[in-house]
């Protein structure tokens, strides 16, 4: 079985959950199928994997259009593929296309839907339009699609009604228990001002409205002094976020220590070990289909604190591998909380009862890693994934 796997992210160019996903996937399912990774950006030298640059006419074109040239650059080369299997809107169409001009059944994996993430209208403009577009044809036409998690799957038949609910197939996120796992090394942390030894809450990700960070930043006022935060996060989506989150961490290092930004992307070794250190890790997001975060920072022995949306407690066990802060939302698709005060002073308070009692933190991380090992290694992961497969091509799971 040929299976071309399109995608917007690959390593070395990853900056977010679903480039790591592809990247593990690819990884598992290459002992037990042929397959052909294709990939926005600069060449790589891996084999089995071709690179799609924006065709030269498009450069400087709306994002959104220079995707769906690219798309079809990468569709024109998936002939010979028993199946195509694409990742993210961006790659999305690409798949549509290659399966109407090839022939071949189109797989899709849902990491998140455009319909959810109205605040991207702010990044794209007209193009969020387009890239709605993309996503809702690629969604109606496909012969299947893997939801990430099952409140990932319940969104996808909200947002998609005319999508049969029999094609929408729930195959987990995937983590790598051997590479995240529990680093003792400290430098990464002393070299940038940390204490290894007090108490330090973690927050990795993107800077975007999904992942609320703003509201993380409004509830870490409120912290005990001596709590340590750490915020390895980047990247931002535009230039409102970007100074809403610069103006707030500049507010909190004027009125306490301990707040460290690192805006660089981490290398694992280096990630591994705030990680570790972590009293716990902190995922305030108000959407997010299942969270890889936070499987990496339980993988490495740390409970976490999250708001209790989309994937998130598939994923973190309540009271058991952390804490869930309720959330309620308001319906219009942007994810805000209906009071959002309430969701930055729960979030404070789950903070300080994980953070106040360590030995019972400690109990948790050892149950977080526990966890990820047991329901979310990446073997299971690429069984459930070719079993997708063997449906969509007729051959029983």
């Amino acid at each position: 079985m040929r299976v071309d796997l399109l995608t917007k992210e690959y390593p070395p160019e990853v900056y977010g959950g679903a480039g790591v996903h592809v990247a593990e996937l690819t990884r598992v399912l290459r002992p037990h199928i042929d397959v052909r990774v294709r990939a926005f950006g600069a060449d790589r030298a891996e084999e089995g994997v071709s690179s799609y640059t924006t065709p030269v006419e498009l450069e400087g074109a709306n994002p959104a259009l220079s995707t769906l040239g690219t798309d079809l650059l990468i569709a024109a080369d998936c002939a010979g593929a028993d199946l195509i299997h694409s990742h993210t809107w961006y790659a999305n169409f690409a798949g549509h296309m290659a399966s109407l001009l090839h022939g071949a059944p189109h797989v899709l994996s849902a990491h998140s839907l455009e319909p959810l993430r109205p605040w991207k209208a702010e990044q794209l403009g007209g193009g969020y339009r387009v890239s709605s577009f993309a996503e809702r044809t690629a969604y109606e036409g496909a012969a299947g699609v893997i939801a990430v998690s099952g409140g990932m799957r319940e969104d996808i038949l909200r947002a998609y009604p005319s999508v049969d609910p029999a094609k929408v197939h729930v195959v987990h996120n995937g983590i790598d228990i051997d590479e995240w796992a529990p680093n003792p090394a400290t430098d990464a942390l002393t070299s940038r001002g940390i204490d290894p030894e007090a108490p330090m809450i973690v927050f990795v990700g993107r800077i975007t409205r999904q992942k609320g960070l703003p509201y993380f930043l409004r509830a870490v006022r409120e912290l005990p002094a001596d709590y340590q935060v750490v915020l390895c996060a980047g990247a931002p989506d535009t230039p409102e976020i970007a100074r809403e989150v610069d103006t707030l961490v500049t507010e909190l290092q004027t009125n306490r220590t301990g707040v460290h930004l690192i805006t660089d992307m981490l290398p694992r070794h280096e990630l591994t070990q705030l990680l570790t250190h972590a009293t716990t890790f902190a995922c305030p997001s108000i959407y997010e289909p299942l969270g890889i975060v936070n499987l990496e920072a339980m993988a490495c022995g740390t409970p976490v604190v999250a708001s209790a949306t989309g994937g998130i407690p598939e994923v973190v066990a309540d009271g058991e591998t952390g804490y869930l802060v309720p959330l309620a939302q308001v319906s219009d698709g942007t994810g805000t909380p209906v009071d959002p005060e309430k969701f930055i002073a729960d979030t404070r308070d789950a903070l300080v009862k994980m953070v106040s009692d360590p030995v019972r933190a400690k109990e948790m991380g050892e149950a977080s890693r526990r966890r990820a090992a047991e329901h979310f290694a990446w073997t299971s992961i690429a069984e459930r994934t070719l079993d997708v497969y063997r449906t969509v091509l007729g051959q029983g799971a």
